[in-house]
């Protein structure tokens, strides 16, 4: 599975951004998809998950409530939409799939995603 991510930026305090990540996988439709990201000096940490279909979601309390992670399996793209950010939301983004066929259901442990894309750094100023 080869992922693409765009989308990232600069953005002032209170504004918004919409990532996006493109599977080159024929099943993309069986990959549970994630977003993570990563601060200088600060490990990778979960941001959101997405199930096969989209009905499910999942996401990191600090994001819950501004942060919409959603897909369109007729494009092979899930995307990520950053509303209200904050200057600590600032971090290289980084889009993950399981492999095709692993659960169904939203993931969160970073050790369950062997393929990922390279980074959008996204960039708050306050």
């Amino acid at each position: 599975v080869q992922l693409q991510a765009s989308g990232g930026g600069l953005v002032q305090a209170g504004g918004s951004l919409r990532l996006s990540c493109t599977a080159s996988v024929r099943t993309f439709s069986a990959v549970v998809m994630g977003w993570f990201r990563q601060a200088p000096g600060k490990e990778r940490e979960f941001v959101a998950s997405i199930s096969w279909g989209g009905y499910r979601t999942a996401y990191a309390d600090s994001v819950k409530g501004r942060f919409t992670i959603s897909r369109d399996n007729a494009k092979n793209t899930v995307y990520l939409q950053l509303n209200s950010l904050k200057p600590d939301d600032a971090a290289v983004y980084y889009c993950a799939a399981c492999d095709p066929g692993v659960s169904g259901e939203v993931i969160a442990n970073i050790r369950r995603y062997n393929n990922w894309g390279q980074g959008t750094q996204v960039t708050v100023s306050s």
